[in-house]
């Protein structure tokens, strides 16, 4: 165990010194606000505050910690060895308050400011202090933490910590179940006459074979996933749409029998959780009328989730999911860039900053989604840079998150290949 002493133990210290020192770094963590305490403490402890006591382990505090609410942070990144970070001082006994920066990052800190929103009303990533000083593709939280644990070992030899390993999470992101196959008479008709005007004459073809159950629907890729899961080390997670047909959500209804077989089936191997459709985001009588459905077919209490188009309202989405029960999100990424969103490749809980308070929920961040590697022309260019991401992961133990759909093991054109791309992420622990 460390001793931390600090003149104010606010939420927001217990928080991130709880989450750096005991889910990174793997040590034990106490507080204290008395000097007498701190100072008759004999085992390994640093002070947090403005001024250094002694001649202990010290990191300068800065502001954030302390505050409640939002204040116009002004912040400057610098460079620091391999890596960057900000709230610089040079009197610590490394360079950076990195529990300051680390808080920033993963409570999400700037999603809440005021920023400019996508088409979707998303936080684009371009908006981002990582974007915009280099950083999104490095798991940057997690690596000062390391470096924190290298200071501290040469500082007092003697102190242990219990060593994480590499771990891995693959989603199955499920918006359509099927392509062609349950999606009515006015949705077929209309599918044919859009592939007439693109000049499609190989999809009216496709969708007929389909129709008469001469050919599987391309979207129908479940046993083939299920196959490639039962030959790795851990459970797949997928995530159902099983909200209403709208604009933006296009799936079939669950009154198809074909829909609630695959669930079930899935459910039978897998982790089955609930993707929301993008009305559920705004209202929670929705999000609840599907937390129901699926709970429903799967008889199992819905325990994870994640967002269409990753989209998340902070902090009401998420209270949301707190109020029913859900316990993980899945949601924290970048659909069109690959990178950290949180800067980080730990699972970490929500910290609701307009209430200062720790939530129960876990937010499992994601740093590859299929749809990131479309911009990337060539093959062998796609696979280098999925090998780049995950050694950064590996190199810190982190938790590798990646996202794929149902489709993309179809044999849709702009998806070739990326079978291949899926059995490099999924082999990646062999050899731990």
């Amino acid at each position: 165990m460390i001793l931390v002493y600090t003149p104010i133990i606010t939420r927001r210290i217990e928080y991130i010194f709880k989450h750096i020192f005991i889910n990174i770094i793997g040590i034990k963590v106490s507080f204290t606000a008395k000097i007498d305490e701190f100072v008759s403490f004999e085992g390994p402890k640093f002070s947090y505050a403005p001024k250094r006591l002694s001649n202990e382990f010290h990191i300068k505090s800065t502001q954030i910690l302390l505050e409640q609410g939002f204040s116009d942070i002004d912040i400057e990144v610098k460079k620091w060895d391999e890596t960057k970070c900000f709230f610089y001082n040079e009197k610590g006994s490394i360079q950076f308050d990195i529990f300051g920066a680390s808080f920033y990052l993963i409570s999400r800190y700037e999603e809440y400011l005021p920023h400019l929103k996508d088409d979707y009303g998303r936080f684009s990533f371009e908006e981002s202090i990582a974007y915009k000083n280099d950083f999104l593709d490095e798991p940057t939280v997690d690596i000062w933490a390391y470096k924190l644990k290298e200071a501290l070992s040469t500082f007092f030899p003697n102190i242990t910590f219990k060593n994480r390993k590499y771990k891995l999470k693959t989603i199955i992101d499920v918006p359509s179940v099927f392509y062609y196959k349950n999606k009515g008479f006015l949705r077929t008709i209309s599918g044919v006459f859009t592939d007439l005007v693109r000049l499609k004459p190989k999809n009216i073809y496709s969708r007929f074979l389909v129709i008469c159950r001469l050919q599987k629907d391309p979207y129908d890729t479940f046993k083939w996933i299920i196959n490639k899961q039962k030959k790795s080390s851990s459970k797949f997670l997928f995530f159902f749409l099983v909200g209403k047909f709208s604009t933006y959500d296009k799936n079939i209804s669950l009154v198809k029998q074909s829909f609630v077989n695959i669930i079930k089936f899935v459910s039978d191997y897998s982790r089955v959780g609930l993707k929301l459709s993008f009305f559920a985001l705004n209202n929670i009588d929705v999000l609840k009328k599907e937390k129901l459905d699926i709970e429903s077919i799967t008889n199992r209490d819905l325990m994870i989730s994640r967002n269409s188009f990753s989209k998340i309202n902070l902090p009401t989405n998420y209270r949301d999911l707190i109020k029913l029960n859900i316990k993980e999100d899945y949601t924290m990424g970048y659909v069109n860039k690959i990178g950290f969103r949180a800067s980080t490749c730990s699972p970490f809980l929500f910290y609701d900053i307009d209430n200062e308070m720790q939530t129960p929920l876990l937010v499992n961040p994601y740093n590859f989604m299929d749809y990131s590697l479309l911009q990337i022309n060539s093959f062998l260019d796609k696979k280098e840079k999925v090998i780049e991401m995950i050694n950064k992961v590996k190199n810190v133990n982190g938790t590798f998150t990646s996202v794929f759909h149902n489709y993309t093991f179809s044999n849709e054109k702009r998806w070739h290949r990326f079978k291949e791309i899926f059995d490099i992420i999924i082999n990646s622990k062999h050899g731990q």
